[in-house]
Order: C-alpha cells, then sequence, then structure tokens
C-alpha cells in the first residue's frame, strides 16, 4: 500500500511540474481562452453578473461546501467512538476528507505569491496588462500597482478538494464513481471561473493536480 502510494505521489508530482511548464512554454492557455470571449462585443461567454449561475457555481456552491464542511467534521469526530459502528470503519476515510477539505482550499494562498493576471486583466481581452506566465515578469512600464491574484484558481480548490471523497470507498468501482464526482466538481466550478473570464485553463488544470497531491500526502501521513 505505501510503496503504490509513494509511486502515485512521484508520478502525481512529476505531472504537475510537467504542466506548469507546458503552459508556461506554450500559448495554449490564450488558444482556448479565445473561444470564451466575443471580440467583436467585448464580453465573455457567460456573463458574471449572471445571478443565477453566479448561486449555483460561486456564492451557493461555497455556503453548501462549508454545511458539508461542518457534516464531515461532525462526523470525523464520532467516528472515533467505537459505539458507532458504522462511521468507526470509516475513520480514516473520513480524516482523510476533513483534512482534504481543510488544507486544498489553502492552495488559494500562492496567489499572493505567483502574481499572475485573469484573463480579464489581459490586454487581449480588454484588460491593461500583457499576459504573464509562471516564470516571467511584467514589463516595467507596465506592471501592476498591486498584486494581481489569479493563479492558482482558488475557488476550484473547494471543488477538488472533494475528489478525497474516494479513500471514503474500498470497492474499486465505488471509489472511481467518487473521484468522478469530485473531479466533474471541481472542473465544474473552475470551468465557469474560466468562461467568465476570472481564469485560464491552466489554471484549473494546476489546482487540480495539486490538489490531488497534497490529498495524497495527507492519505501517506495517516498511518492507522
Amino acid at each position: 500500500m505505501q510503496e503504490n502510494l509513494n509511486k502515485q505521489i512521484i508520478i502525481t508530482a512529476i505531472l504537475l511540474i510537467a504542466v506548469v511548464l507546458l503552459f508556461d512554454f506554450s500559448n495554449i492557455d490564450m488558444f482556448v481562452q479565445n473561444h470564451f470571449y466575443n471580440f467583436e462585443n467585448k464580453l465573455w461567454l457567460v456573463s458574471g453578473d449572471d445571478k443565477v449561475l453566479k448561486f449555483i457555481f460561486y456564492d451557493g456552491f461555497k455556503k453548501l461546501f462549508k454545511i458539508f464542511s461542518v457534516l464531515i467534521l461532525i462526523l470525523t469526530i464520532l467516528s472515533f467512538f467505537k459505539r458507532f459502528n458504522i462511521l468507526h470503519s470509516y475513520k480514516k476515510g473520513l480524516l482523510i476528507l476533513l483534512l482534504s477539505m481543510m488544507f486544498v482550499p489553502s492552495l488559494a494562498g500562492l496567489k499572493s505569491v505567483t502574481n499572475m493576471p485573469c484573463p480579464f486583466n489581459v490586454i487581449d481581452y480588454g484588460g491593461k496588462y500583457p499576459e504573464v506566465k509562471l516564470f516571467s515578469s511584467y514589463p516595467k512600464d507596465n506592471t501592476p500597482p498591486k498584486i494581481l491574484k489569479c493563479y492558482p484558481a482558488g475557488h476550484a480548490t473547494i471543488g477538488f478538494s472533494l475528489m478525497a471523497i474516494y479513500f471514503l470507498f474500498k470497492a474499486k468501482r465505488n471509489r472511481n464513481i467518487a473521484l468522478s464526482i469530485g473531479v466533474s466538481i471541481g472542473v465544474l466550478t473552475g470551468g465557469y471561473k474560466m468562461l467568465i473570464g476570472h481564469h485560464f485553463l491552466s489554471h484549473t488544470l494546476v489546482t487540480m493536480i495539486s490538489a490531488w497531491l497534497i490529498i495524497l500526502l495527507i492519505v501517506k501521513s495517516i498511518s492507522f
């Protein structure tokens, strides 16, 4: 089990590095984002002012996540008491999920370090600044007066943290279904932010892989 877990951690770390470099040395982000922007009307494919979509994929989802987090916290605490037999058997999985829901969203803290623009900040899409990649810098005559907090995708971390539901199950089929649900939620929340011009594709992909790496490290740290 530990040997297989170590392999997964190494593979995921290598994949993360590869994806970061791929987007840093290519124009994939702009190519994809061009499909979400109407250059004639200067509007994004989906309006960030759409209250219904904003509630479903942003405000409402965040509230639902908080409620779910409290529920998982309660269930995790109860799982440490043997009298709750069913919950006790899911103790490790619940703890992994709880810790993942706590630590994966912390990836958003990296935004203050990367200082990368959102699509709507980029000149091509009506913004003021050039597209800047992770290992490049802004021109001296066009540097933002304050840090642009767009990379990695913060909101998507909430959705991708739910990939840890995978470890609640033992049967391979159920685990795969759970993982698919977690990935789908992350993609939907991250995809919404792409469609309204708040994130590039790389922001979401890097967030997803980083989230899975954190989850695997959490699993490795729990020995019981």
